[in-house]
């Protein structure tokens, strides 16, 4: 497991909102699902604010603005501006700009955040693919958008009008459960066309670039609950990773990962920024973390020993991802799991 313990000169181990002078925190499934705060990130985040990490809120989310996400994260009791915000209507919008000339129509799939994003960018937002559109925008739009506009979105792209995503997460967490993403709705125009768009949002480069454009981090830390996205993002640009068990990503799922959906840090919620990370050891016939020790047997993943549960996890992913090596971990860790809660 890539897990990395960060030490001071006096030898003394930092929590990883000392280690890294920025965190880029997802929102969905990480500081809130369906609106309401997730259990302790409001305190875990105003303690590492507290002490002196930047926090900036990076979402593949276009429905909303960075005004009304501010506003909801101060609401909640994080205090954030919306230039702490960086959204993959931002990042689309800009891809989308340096495409076409300023002043080009776009057709616009989805909320009022894409809307924003795009006359930032000089763009003119137009709801018909029969207003001579130079360009399809398409990002998630609630759980009310019509059918008919992913219609509109099918016939300027058969017209060979250029199309772009904001981002293809096929769910969003909700208060209720796990709900179909914007990659749904992109999947519906794909299927209708046969086309394929240019996408921004996380795991892709446009973001992260985004990101550093806004943040101007210099030891980032991405914080987030999908493997496909948060993390790999964080893999493609060169950057560590904390997974919190909040959102999407089951235990069962860390464990499969292959090389680019692993991350640096694994956590149960996001009170994993105010600690110390616990090395993940290689030993005799297995990996220990904490009082656990993970290891291969008779072809499934077995556990011995006692502690934190999160240690015993952080154990079985040192033993499951050495076993995967550059592939996906095909072993049956039912029982290891089952004996953590997880």
């Amino acid at each position: 497991m890539n897990q990395t313990v960060r030490i001071r000169p006096d030898g003394s181990r930092e929590p990883l909102g000392a280690a890294y002078d920025t965190a880029l925190l997802d929102l969905d499934g990480v500081v809130y699902a369906g609106g309401e705060a997730i259990a302790y990130a409001v305190e875990s985040l105003g303690t590492a604010r507290d002490g002196g990490m930047h926090l900036a809120y990076v979402t593949n989310n276009a429905a909303r603005t960075p005004e009304t996400v501010a506003a909801h994260l101060t609401d909640l009791g994080v205090p954030a501006e919306p230039s702490d915000v960086i959204t993959s209507a931002q990042a689309v919008a800009r891809l989308i700009a340096d495409q076409i000339p300023a002043g080009s129509r776009v057709l616009v799939i989805g909320a009022e955040g894409l809307r924003v994003a795009l006359e930032e960018r000089g763009l003119v937002p137009v709801d018909s693919a029969d207003d001579d559109p130079a360009a399809v925008a398409q990002g998630y739009g609630g759980p009310d958008m019509p059918w008919s506009r992913l219609a509109e979105a099918s016939y300027a792209v058969a017209r060979g009008v250029p199309w772009f995503a904001s981002n293809t997460d096929l769910t969003i967490p909700s208060a209720r459960g796990i709900a179909p993403g914007n990659g749904a709705a992109v999947q519906v125009v794909r299927i209708a066309t046969g086309a394929e768009p240019q996408v921004a949002g996380k795991p892709l480069p446009p973001m992260h670039r985004e990101t550093v454009l806004r943040t101007g981090a210099a030891r980032p830390l991405v914080v987030g609950d999908r493997l496909d996205t948060d993390i790999e993002g964080a893999h493609v640009g060169g950057v560590d990773s904390l997974l919190v068990l909040t959102g999407v990503t089951t235990a069962a799922q860390l464990l499969a990962a292959p090389p680019e959906h692993r991350p640096t840090y694994v956590a149960e919620d996001l009170r994993g920024l105010l600690l110390a990370q616990p090395d993940v050891d290689a030993v005799d016939g297995g990996f220990r973390c904490g009082g656990w020790t993970a290891a291969v047997a008779d072809g499934e993943l077995a556990l011995t020993g006692s502690g934190e549960p999160i240690d015993g996890l952080r154990a079985l992913c040192g033993a499951a991802w050495s076993a995967a090596g550059s592939g996906e971990c095909e072993l049956d860790a039912g029982k290891a799991l089952a004996r953590l809660g997880f």
